[in-house]
């Protein structure tokens, strides 16, 4: 009788100690994705942070920059002088815009 439960004890020890083992390497291995996951989402967020392109006073025009460029790629023929004190200031600072939805949105504003 001795001996069963001596058995009894041991197996249940040994299923005990391998679901253990088991939890703890899941647990580990979700532990590192979330980790990675949490790092890709930050840099992507770093990236994503920066504008594509600002709106700001150019000659007395509107000129759209590139990300860090000082040469416009597009100048919008439209006199800032007819702009509210307002917007002349935000161009004057310049417009961070991250689309070109965001761009055409502002340049039909201005345009009306």
């Amino acid at each position: 009788m001795s001996g069963i439960i001596d058995k009894r004890v041991y197996f249940t020890f040994l299923t005990g100690l391998t679901l253990s083992g088991f939890i703890v390497i899941c647990t580990m291995g979700q532990s590192a994705h979330r980790r990675k996951t949490a790092e890709r989402i930050s840099a992507g967020a770093a990236y994503e942070s920066l504008p594509d392109r600002i709106v700001k006073e150019y000659n007395g025009r509107i000129g759209v920059f590139a990300r860090g460029s000082t040469v416009p790629y597009r100048v919008i023929d439209y006199d800032i002088s007819l702009l509210s004190d307002f917007d002349r200031i935000q161009l004057s600072e310049g417009i961070e815009m991250n689309s070109d939805y965001e761009l055409q949105r502002f340049i039909e504003d201005i345009a009306t």
